[in-house]
């Protein structure tokens, strides 16, 4: 059998966990007043049946049963302390550990979630955490209270009878191996069900965010029935907890029953001698079978600690992922102002292809920049490597002649503002997301970059104007209506670094001419990289690039390339003259 090591993570856990130390105390302080509770209750019992059932005595009929009512009163207190406490330290340390996750995720690299799914994510911050949640709240309080207990009911029934206790505690050593086994197989069934739990969670976020495309193509059907098997897959896998769950608590009742058998027994055989009374037997008997309860939860226990300990290995493997792309020891901050940027002898893997070699490259401040080439050229991966999404695999990108890798990331891309072909909008207000990237911005600033992005007589058509909500990534706005409030989100940022990747590409001739002029407002005067599918619309560039394989193969104005008859002039006529030569 496996055995279990105390890894830097569970430290870390136990480290979060002893910070609120003082209620901790005094969770400590309430679960020992629960133990001392239900120590005296077997106490009671023997004069109950000696001096009430057998001698009639009349004032003891009178003063138990207030006694009983403290007793309970007391045990009423201790078990709201203590659940309160230990709730509030379960809860605090599970936003903790929520938090950090959520900011550690935000910190890691574009490749990071190109290689993790979104569902997956997802169900580490919501189903995983919930599970350590019930192994904080629950298990750890039970843990107490019954540990507790346990120790009070263990030294009653040894102060009562010695033997006989003995008696009752032979059955233990035999039980603790069920114990230990079943919750290895709940640990490993738990995580199978955490992993295929993560799946479902992929596939919804896809089949759900994907809908339009499932029912364009008819694929409802199929779509259900890859559903149906994951959920079939994760009810084996629970099938299979639930067995090794089930199976430790009769086992437990079972050895339990042989012990209280034992006490019967051999005690019932003392009473019959004489050797002890009716009450003392009675009093024995229940602290034993009320010690037999608090141990029959240790299966339960164990079991919420090791699908606890699941999710905190899954959890983990998240937090122990470090990012390649940070800040150096001592980074230089990028002040504001007009920039300069170059590519010195750069190239670039994702993961072991080449994406990009030999780049040298010097694009000028207020210089417009156009990137063109087939698919796959490596034009994205270029302006992907400026604000440090990816680090360069060789050479470097300089920023005013500093090498990027030298400067603070915060200030480096506060130094850039970013169109993208897909527009990404967010479930709040037109406002803030306008304001995305400069929080602070007054109304008439705001107002200011929607007019220059052609986008302030749509926004004062709705009923609430800047204020409408504009739904899960603008699902409320038209692809024109999106993308404009994404240009007037980057003029606002007033970043002397532009980089716009297809930003046009994916709207009709109509809205592609508003956002167009609304390009040009937001081009004046920066330091603009244009990734153009279609040529008609970078006729403007100062310059423009042809990049094939990962190089660049031309380098021109739009007349001096189609001149030279090279790639660029074979694109153009692909787009203009239907592939003729």
């Amino acid at each position: 059998m496996k055995k279990f090591r105390l890894h830097d993570k569970h430290r870390q856990l136990i480290g979060m966990i002893l910070d609120n130390r003082y209620r901790l105390v005094a969770a400590s302080a309430f679960s020992l007043l629960i133990a001392g509770t239900q120590s005296a209750i077997p106490f009671l019992l023997k004069p109950v049946v000696d001096d009430i059932f057998i001698n009639k005595d009349v004032t003891k009929l009178v003063l138990l049963p207030i006694a009983v009512l403290v007793v309970f009163l007391l045990k009423g207190i201790g078990m709201y302390g203590s659940e309160f406490m230990m709730n509030y330290v379960g809860e605090n340390v599970i936003k903790r550990l929520r938090d950090r996750l959520y900011d550690h995720i935000q910190d890691m690299p574009l490749a990071f979630f190109h290689k993790e799914k979104t569902g997956v994510l997802m169900s580490r911050i919501t189903n995983d955490v919930n599970i350590v949640k019930a192994l904080m709240s629950t298990a750890i309080t039970s843990s107490m209270r019954d540990f507790f207990s346990i120790i009070g009911l263990t030294c009653a029934t040894f102060y009562m009878d010695w033997k006989l206790a003995l008696l009752a505690f032979v059955v233990l050593p035999v039980a603790f191996y069920p114990v230990v086994e079943f919750g290895r197989r709940v640990r490993r069934a738990s995580t199978g069900c955490q992993e295929a739990m993560a799946e479902m969670n992929a596939f919804l976020h896809e089949t759900f965010s994907g809908n339009k495309i499932v029912k364009a193509f008819s694929r409802e059907t199929y779509e259900k029935r890859r559903f149906f098997d994951k959920t079939q897959n994760l009810f084996r896998l629970e099938m299979k907890a639930v067995i090794a769950r089930s199976l430790s608590s009769p086992i437990m009742e079972v050895l339990g029953g042989v012990g209280i058998a034992l006490v019967l027994w051999y005690g019932g055989s003392r009473v019959i001698n004489g050797t002890h009374t009716a009450g003392s037997f009675s009093a024995f008997l229940a602290a034993v079978m009320l010690l037999y309860d608090p141990v029959k939860k240790l299966s339960h226990l164990n079991n919420s600690i090791q699908q606890g300990f699941a999710a905190v290995d899954r959890i983990y493997d998240i937090l122990e992922t470090r990012s390649d792309i940070a800040d150096p020891n001592q980074p230089v901050h990028i002040d504001p102002g007009p920039h300069r940027v170059a590519f010195r002898h750069v190239a670039f893997k994702y993961e072991k292809e080449l994406v990009l070699d030999g780049i040298n490259l010097n694009v000028n401040s207020g210089e417009i920049l156009a990137l063109v080439g087939m698919s796959g050229g490596g034009k994205t991966s270029l302006v992907n490597l400026i604000p440090r999404f990816y680090d360069v695999t060789d050479g470097a990108i300089e920023v005013d002649g500093m090498d990027i890798r030298k400067a603070s990331i915060t200030s480096l891309r506060s130094q850039i503002a970013i169109v993208t072909q897909e527009p990404i909008l967010f479930n709040d207000t037109v406002r803030a997301n306008i304001a995305y990237g400069r929080q602070g911005a007054t109304d008439a600033e705001i107002e200011a970059a929607a007019k220059a992005a052609y986008a302030l007589d749509f926004i004062n058509s709705f009923p609430r104007g800047f204020d409408t909500r504009i739904g899960e990534l603008g699902a409320r706005l038209s692809g024109g209506e999106k993308q404009r409030i994404c240009i007037a989100r980057a003029l606002l940022k007033d970043a002397p670094i532009l980089i716009l990747d297809e930003a046009t590409s994916s709207l009709d001739t109509e809205a592609e001419q508003l956002v167009q002029q609304a390009l040009e407002n937001l081009m004046k005067g920066r330091t603009t990289f244009v990734i153009a599918h279609r040529l008609s619309t970078i006729a403007y560039a100062d310059r423009i690039i042809v990049l094939s394989g990962g190089r660049i193969v031309e380098e021109g104005k739009h007349d001096e390339l189609l001149a030279r008859r090279g790639e660029y002039f074979k694109l153009h006529n692909l787009q203009f003259n239907n592939g003729a030569p």
